[in-house]
């Protein structure tokens, strides 16, 4: 098997990646960072917890170190952080002029924040600048990091296209344009957002497409934005891991939450996300389970920036054990060792089921996906069964 060392890193972005705990690279990433440094497009599929970010984030950091933007001095390794003496070019109400050369373009806030997290990881040790833009909290602070120059922007496409109005945002010297989670894109309505952007890009550029399903819409819009593109696939959306015991309840609606109450007293001492389609749904959950004693938090799109990071915040470490979410809010959740998935509502697309439950049985351990259905969802029950090639244990439930 293949080693970072043989991908031909620069050693201040391997020597981050090894305090990371790396050492071998995952497939996707063993597919897509010799693509990139060859300068070629990908187009994408692979699931979350695959190893995408990597697989664009470290060789768009080698580009950037090695290709140094023309217009600026060349960005050196093993560096200190700007301090006060480099910060004077900035003075007299000037802003440094630091083109932003790569863009993530990202979803949801969590995801933009989760990228961003990975690129202060990798490059710790070199002195590229990135910074993340979303909406749903004052866009000053952001502002003010995009005025200190940045190389790298991560960004959420409402945020970033009113800040690319204001001026405050310029495109005109990017290298390297990231596509991440084009079907949710697609999913929570951005695929107008995201045409308006096109324009506003160079036409040489290099563009990273990924996403975890591949409809025929995300297909049509990658073809607009994409030049002989090398296909990288791993890990397709029919596959569900074997480590995770997979269980469907035939339970009617009025029961649901009965039944979630049951299992979640059972369970005390486990890590568990329940899902539901809709943000009243959630909130609705959240009721029954404060009502019966159950601590939980609680996320959707309706919830501030604040209220969603808290709440991410206490269920990452443990504080609290339930975490009731909507997919659109749940794509940012990455935790390490997720016991149970509870599918509270099922899903209305099969692709979505496999994407819920790969939350839980990550890194070769073993987990629980949970499925409540109801009369009117036993078609969906079929759907799943017909994707991933695997027959699903049923529970009938009685209160």
């Amino acid at each position: 098997m293949m080693t970072f060392d043989e991908l031909n890193i620069a050693e201040p972005i391997l020597k981050a990646v090894r305090e990371k705990g790396y050492e071998r690279p995952t497939p996707i990433q063993e597919q897509a960072i010799p693509v990139v440094l060859h300068g070629k497009d990908i187009f994408g599929i692979a699931r979350t917890g695959t190893g995408k970010t990597a697989a664009f984030a470290i060789p768009i950091l080698q580009e950037l170190l090695t290709n140094p933007s023309p217009e600026g001095e060349r960005i050196q390794a093993d560096a200190p952080r700007p301090g006060r003496q480099e910060r004077r070019g900035r003075s007299h109400g000037k802003r440094e002029y630091r083109p932003i050369r790569a863009l993530i373009l990202t979803p949801t806030r969590e995801l933009a924040l989760q990228i961003s997290d990975c690129f202060t990881d990798y490059a710790k040790y070199t002195r590229l600048r990135h910074t993340a833009i979303f909406g749903g909290v004052k866009q000053g602070p952001q502002t003010d990091r995009l005025h200190q120059g940045v190389d790298i922007l991560v960004a959420t496409p409402g945020r970033l296209l009113d800040l690319i109005a204001q001026g405050e945002v310029k495109l005109g010297d990017l290298t390297h344009f990231v596509l991440d989670e084009a079907d949710r894109m697609l999913d929570m309505g951005f695929i107008a957002d995201i045409r308006r952007l096109l324009p506003v890009l160079p036409a040489r550029r290099q563009t990273l497409f990924f996403s975890a399903t591949m409809p025929s819409d995300i297909v049509a819009l990658s073809r607009s934005m994409l030049r002989d593109p090398v296909r990288v696939e791993v890990t397709p959306v029919s596959s569900t891991v074997d480590t995770i015991d997979q269980r469907v309840y035939l339970v009617e609606k009025p029961e649901k939450k009965g039944l979630l109450v049951s299992v979640l007293k059972k369970e005390t001492d486990k890590s568990i996300l329940v899902f539901s389609r809709t943000k009243h749904g959630v909130d609705n959950i959240a009721r029954i389970l404060k009502k019966a004693g159950i601590l939980s938090g609680a996320i959707h799109g309706d919830k501030s920036q604040g209220q969603r990071q808290r709440a991410l915040g206490d269920f990452k470490s443990g504080k609290v054990k339930v975490m009731v979410a909507t997919d659109i809010a749940a794509r940012g959740i990455d935790i390490d060792g997720l016991n149970i998935v509870i599918n509270y509502d099922m899903p209305d697309v099969a692709e979505t089921y496999v994407h819920r439950i790969g939350r839980t049985g990550r890194a070769g351990h073993e987990g629980t996906a949970l499925t409540f259905c109801s009369r009117e969802e036993h078609p969906r029950v079929k759907d799943i069964q017909k994707l991933t090639g695997k027959k699903l244990e049923t529970v009938a439930y009685t209160a």
